[in-house]
């Protein structure tokens, strides 16, 4: 039997890593890193989760879930979660491990659609792992499309990047991309106990 024909549902957490890694390495353009993001990230990326009510809460990215374990921490039952994870073997992991959020095997491209198909009218919070710096021009401003029109009027987006990234032409554009099509974005905190460092990116208001 062949790693791709071996389940992941009783993969032990010890063994996330090499998944993790193993994953990359089939596909290091949808993964944009080699090990899980810190709960030290994660807890920062997910800082924007309202602490009342029902929100809808979308995850685009989740890999093996670090911000997906502290985002149904934070709503304790409360809303709704969907992820949206194109790795098949990562999608399995996830509708596991977390029975709770609505794990979704496709790519964020397609988020409007995978959204109308599951009846959710708007997202209250995006929080993101993808890898932005890895995309092309067309392929960033192709998901920050899909992310606008699925915000709230009042919606924010969460996601990180690399401290070693910043100089990127690609990492610059993304911000600018940002920039243009949100009313506000704050930079946060750089989280240093995480590998590599990085820092996260608040994006509120889409612009219509």
């Amino acid at each position: 039997m062949t790693d791709t024909d071996q389940g992941t549902t009783d993969l032990p957490r010890h063994c996330e890593a090499t998944l993790f890694l193993g994953q990359w390495m089939r596909s290091p353009s949808h993964i944009g890193a080699i090990a899980p993001s810190s709960r030290h990230l994660a807890r920062a990326v997910t800082c924007a989760l309202p602490e009342r009510g029902e929100p809808v809460v979308v995850e685009l990215g989740p890999g093996t879930g670090p911000f997906t374990a502290e985002i149904q921490r934070k709503l304790a039952g409360r809303g709704r979660h969907l992820a949206v994870e194109i790795n098949p073997r990562l999608a399995e992991l996830l509708r596991d491990r977390y029975p709770a959020a609505e794990v979704i095997q496709g790519n964020a491209a397609d988020l409007r659609q995978l959204l109308d198909e599951r009846g959710v009218d708007q997202a209250d919070v995006v929080v993101s792992g993808l890898p932005w710096s890895l995309f092309p021009t067309t392929v960033q401003e192709q998901l920050i499309e899909e992310l606008t029109a699925v915000l709230a009027p009042a919606g924010a987006l969460t996601t990180f990047a690399y401290r070693h990234a910043v100089p990127l032409a690609s990492a610059r554009r993304f911000r600018d991309l940002l920039a243009d099509r949100f009313e506000e974005v704050v930079p946060g905190r750089t989280v240093w106990r995480n590998s590599p460092p990085a820092y996260v990116l608040h994006a509120r208001r889409p612009r219509p």
